[in-house]
């Protein structure tokens, strides 16, 4: 009974921060359509691979990292390690903040939330100074109306998993991203969206975790991201880091 409980708790949470905003809506005042490529939890092969094939393309991406789970396998994938964070930062790409044991979102109060920011900031601090954090994921794609408010005052903006391209009045608390995840997108899918960021002048966002030739459920192929690179070029969209993106969405 309690974890039917809790389970309608985070959905109920999840929904209201979808719909309610906690602030005035963002009106995005980019002259032209941009596209950021965002990594999750930051699996090695993201570091060795993703980052290297963002690299060739002279751009860079935004990993969102629980300092927690640094260095800490799992089945689906290798680490990072915190080396490998420094030299992400050091290369240009911007390093994002997750909660720093990956707990969600709707799982935490206020103060608990709190800590788990100041957590990851602390152990960033610790990496490079210079590495500010300025925008969040929500760990596993669960957002909660009750902690947007701290979020806003902590971050730039707050990234969630439900698909689809953002243009005009957006909450910058919930921003919508696309997965760039073998079995939920295919050339096609990405060809679609990037058609409709250029017509709606809107911000593209994908996101995913690891990048090999055999993928977790949570990742992709190099050809997959390849493709979306090379669209990117093709149609002349710019990459940018999420901090990047929204400078560039308030000029």
């Amino acid at each position: 009974m309690n974890a039917m409980w809790s389970a309608a708790k985070l959905k109920v949470s999840h929904r209201l921060a979808m719909h309610l905003r906690v602030s005035e809506g963002f009106r995005m005042r980019n002259d032209h359509p941009m596209v950021s490529f965002t990594f999750d939890d930051v699996p090695k092969s993201g570091v060795t691979t993703g980052a290297a094939m963002l690299e060739e393309h002279g751009a860079r991406g935004t990993f969102y990292v629980s300092g927690g789970l640094t260095g800490i396998d799992t089945d689906a994938w290798e680490a990072c390690t915190a080396e490998d964070i420094i030299g992400l930062h050091r290369r240009g790409h911007e390093i994002g903040c997750h909660t720093f044991s990956h707990a969600r979102v709707p799982d935490l109060d206020d103060a608990a939330l709190a800590d788990e920011i100041g957590c990851n900031r602390r152990y960033f601090h610790a990496l490079d100074p210079s590495i500010k954090a300025e925008t969040f994921a929500y760990p596993y794609g669960y957002a909660s109306f009750a902690r947007k408010r701290l979020l806003a005052q902590e971050f730039q903006s707050c990234r969630g998993i439900l698909p689809g391209v953002n243009s005009g009045v957006v909450d910058l608390q919930f921003l919508r991203s696309t997965p760039l995840i073998d079995g939920e997108i295919d050339q096609r899918g990405i060809d679609r969206a990037f058609d409709e960021a250029q017509s709606t002048n809107g911000w593209l966002i994908f996101f995913g975790h690891d990048v090999t030739e055999r993928p977790s459920s949570y990742g992709c192929t190099p050809s997959l991201l390849k493709h979306a690179l090379e669209v990117a070029s093709t149609k002349k969209i710019e990459v940018l880091t999420m901090a990047e993106a929204l400078r560039c969405a308030r000029a």
